[in-house]
């Protein structure tokens, strides 16, 4: 039986969605994130904000170690201690922001890792996903290897992305 998700929060209400894969399997064959919802969350994306009125919709366990702010965007809480996002409006004047996800990538992200499944969006977040490798380039043009403190904020916005720039 598949699981159906309710979401009931801030940006969205009675909202749902069902799970039609297994969690953090059956991904698109072009989509090879190199971190986990988790341990995004666990390192510090976002300032810390993006998710703290949304928690029941995901695992318990991907917020015991989660470096979140539940009151203001703290870019301290960032992995790399900066400020790598843009805001919301932002992403909507870009029409980045889709009715499904209104948070944007990385709750459709979290949505996909879960198990759901939205064939149109999927592919249009996964080509998105991919565009950020010419950053991924830039890091490695302009760094040395392991050289955390070059390009740092360049860095904290691919690891909003899911790769792993603490690896370059």
């Amino acid at each position: 039986m598949k699981k159906v998700i309710i979401v009931n929060d801030k940006m969205q209400k009675n909202y749902r969605y069902e799970l039609i894969e297994t969690e953090g399997k059956n991904f698109s064959k072009d989509f090879k994130p190199e971190l986990t919802p988790k341990q995004m969350l666990v390192l510090g994306v976002f300032g810390g904000r993006y998710m703290t009125d949304c928690v029941k919709e995901f695992p318990a366990d991907w917020f015991i170690k989660a470096k979140l702010n539940f009151l203001k965007h703290d870019p301290k809480l960032n992995f790399f201690g900066v400020n790598a996002s843009q805001p919301l409006s932002v992403w909507r004047q870009k029409a980045w922001i889709y009715p499904e996800d209104p948070r944007g990538w990385f709750q459709w992200y979290c949505r996909y890792y879960l198990g759901r499944r939205i064939p149109y969006e999927d592919e249009r977040q996964i080509k998105r996903w991919k565009a950020i490798k010419r950053h991924i380039a830039q890091i490695k043009k302009n760094c040395f290897k392991g050289d955390l403190d070059c390009r740092k904020r360049q860095r904290q916005a691919v690891l909003h992305w899911a790769y792993d720039s603490r690896k370059i």
